[in-house]
């Protein structure tokens, strides 16, 4: 029998399980409610979904590049607690989404999640997800993820703090080797270490340019409201030239610098230099685990009275 809409709308209300476990589990029992609802315990998807309504912002970002260091990635895979984001087999899943993501031709999270599972192919990706959330009793979140490629190069990566930071850089060069690859180390820790926003200026938006120059020429009006235009806008060019050093990564002082001035731009020419290589820095991605997410907030007297008013309307 064909299995309507409706159905599999009404499975996932009462398993909270995924779209496609509910749809796939009435076509193999015919369309028995009950049967299905068994079907979908026995494969250890019923209840997933249930758990979706708490806050999962703890986690891991986690990176993974190819052997060859030709292709990188990062990955942030949420869950409730900072105990869960601990556990081994929570760590392990997330290793495995990252080896996944490498290869993937998913263009967004979206069809990441409908893509087959590459260690069970009859599962997607978002049903094993389902799966872990059952067996480990947390909501779980496979967030985001974001691919490097570098065929005239390399891309090397750095995990900071377990997984509160991931890093992936990727390097344009014609010498790949354990010199220049420790560079790239280095600079992807500084990544992490001081979050630029940019590779270098030639990417900063020149709208964002335009609206610092306005503010800060505000700003200096107010503080010299008689000063020459000349002299309002060497102040405002010198405060812009700071602020670009502290947001364009190549700009930035290479944080283990012995002499506390040689920038990051310097350092990689030094290397490249060194080691007789064209050496540049192409961009980089950053995750931050729990970004831009709300945390949860523990309110145990007001899970309390929720519960309690749960219990009244049922």
């Amino acid at each position: 029998m064909a299995v309507t809409a409706a159905q599999v709308k009404e499975l996932r209300d009462m398993t909270g399980a995924g779209m496609m476990a509910c749809k796939k589990a009435l076509a193999a029992t015919d369309g028995d409610m009950d049967k299905a609802v068994e079907f979908l315990r026995e494969q250890g998807l019923a209840g997933a979904e249930k758990k979706a309504g708490r806050i999962a912002a703890e986690g891991v970002s986690f990176t993974k590049v190819s052997d060859d260091h030709k292709s990188g990635v990062v990955v942030e895979v949420n869950a409730e607690t900072d105990f869960v984001a601990k556990n081994e087999k929570f760590q392990n899943f997330v290793k495995e989404v990252a080896a996944q993501a490498l290869t993937t031709n998913a263009a967004d999270i979206d069809a990441f999640l409908a893509e087959k599972w590459s260690l069970s192919p009859e599962r997607t990706v978002a049903e094993q997800l389902s799966e872990e959330i059952s067996i480990i009793g947390e909501n779980m979140h496979i967030r985001r993820f974001s691919q490097l490629k570098e065929e005239n190069g390399f891309v090397q990566d750095y995990i900071h703090a377990g997984g509160r930071i991931g890093v992936i850089l990727q390097v344009k060069s014609d010498v790949v080797n354990d010199a220049t690859l420790e560079m790239a180390k280095n600079i992807a820790m500084q990544i992490a270490a001081l979050n630029p926003k940019f590779t270098s200026r030639k990417e900063v938006d020149q709208a964002y340019l335009a609206s610092e120059t306005e503010i800060l020429m505000a700003a200096a009006k107010n503080e010299k409201p008689d000063a020459p235009e000349k002299v309002l806008t060497g102040m405002v060019q010198g405060r812009l030239n700071k602020e670009l050093k502290e947001i364009c990564l190549l700009d930035q002082v290479y944080v283990r610098a012995e002499d506390g001035k040689q920038t990051v731009q310097q350092y990689v020419d030094s290397v490249a230099k060194a080691q007789g290589a064209n050496m540049e820095l192409v961009t980089f991605i950053r995750f931050e685990t729990g970004e831009g997410l709300e945390k949860k907030n523990e309110d145990f007297a007001a899970e309390v009275a929720a519960q309690q008013a749960a219990a009244k309307k049922n």
